[in-house]
């Protein structure tokens, strides 16, 4: 305060030294300058690092820091009110919403695909039907050459090998996705496990890495290895990704186009929560991540650059989604979005 105090009185002092009116524009640099703390989910961390990067150019006093904790992580900061904003690939729950004292608003960003990645020697093409897959991830199947794995696989060599899993050890949505898929297709697995950020795994000596960074890591060097990563760590680690059935029967490896098509009958509701565990098409992983912000904030600036931080994304950021493998949001909807996020947040 002393400093800042220092620099307005010498600004006073040259301006009626000088007649020039120059007080009002260093106030206005003060105010207007705004960093924004962020935390939540590790699937969206590459696009929103991009974002914070590219936001500047075009408001150069904007910063925008985001911390890849996990979406249960940014759920609990976004409750506690610790962040400006909070990420996260599972919508929050009606519970949790209303924890928040000064209300939330949900803001869809991007989808995306779950790659299910695996580490086997030789084998670069592997398939996993909607029967065998639930099976691996709830413990029924343990080495792979067991016979449901064989059946969806005629042409490959399979090893005498047990399977090594890997799972979250955060609360994460990568892991919601994945498990809400599961869920949808098969019901043991659904009793057993079930939809969850940080379920209770029921796998034999299961590995456990912290983020999407530490699952890939696990598996890309643990061979026998299966785990489960957003599309974009699976691209960016060079892993080899399973081949899913959808519902159509389709065997489906994960891609941007792949998950833009099992999202486009996506109906977006006005509280924009979505949880769509099994589509009709294309690759059937997937799942939408959201900021969360405040209806109210502490002061009117903070509220304003979190408006334009928003608005940013949702206009001019949506085109650093493909080149990342995300989806876009539908621009019905960002125009739904805005127009609720322009008028309630204060």
């Amino acid at each position: 305060m002393a400093f800042l105090s220092t620099i307005l009185n010498r600004v006073v002092a040259t301006s009626v030294i000088t007649g020039a009116v120059v007080l009002s524009p260093v106030l206005s640099v003060i105010a207007q300058a705004e960093t924004l703390n962020g935390a939540g989910a590790t699937f969206p961390a590459p696009l929103y690092e991009e974002y914070a990067r590219q936001v500047r150019k075009k408001f150069p006093d904007l910063k925008v820091n985001y911390q890849a904790i996990g979406s249960g992580g940014g759920i609990k900061q976004t409750i506690a009110g610790t962040v400006d904003f909070g990420g996260s690939d599972a919508a929050m729950k009606d519970e949790d919403i209303a924890k928040v004292k000064n209300g939330v608003i949900l803001v869809p960003t991007a989808g995306g695909a779950v790659s299910v990645v695996y580490n086997l020697p030789g084998i670069n093409k592997l398939r996993l039907s909607r029967s065998t897959l639930p099976d691996i991830f709830s413990g029924r199947i343990t080495n792979w050459n067991d016979e449901k794995i064989k059946a969806d696989n005629p042409r490959v060599n399979l090893p005498n090998l047990p399977i090594k899993f890997v799972v979250r050890a955060d609360s994460s949505g990568t892991t919601f996705i994945f498990t809400n898929h599961l869920s949808a297709i098969n019901g043991y697995f659904k009793g057993r496990i079930g939809a969850n950020t940080a379920p209770k795994w029921t796998l034999p000596n299961a590995l456990k890495g912290k983020g999407s960074s530490g699952v890939a890591a696990l598996v890309k060097s643990t061979p026998g290895s299966i785990g489960y990563v957003g599309f974009e760590y699976a691209v960016k680690n060079n892993l080899n990704a399973a081949e899913v059935q959808n519902k159509k029967g389709e065997f489906v490896a994960p891609s941007l186009a792949g998950a833009n098509s099992a999202l486009s009958s996506v109906t977006f509701p006005n509280n924009y929560r979505v949880f769509e565990g099994n589509p009709g098409q294309g690759y059937p992983i997937v799942g939408l991540t959201w900021m969360m912000v405040y209806q109210k904030y502490s002061n009117p600036a903070k509220a304003e650059a979190v408006k334009k931080w928003i608005n940013w994304v949702l206009k001019d950021g949506q085109q650093y989604n493909d080149d990342l493998n995300y989806t876009r949001i539908p621009s019905d909807v960002v125009t739904r979005v805005l127009q609720t996020v322009n008028s309630t947040v204060k």
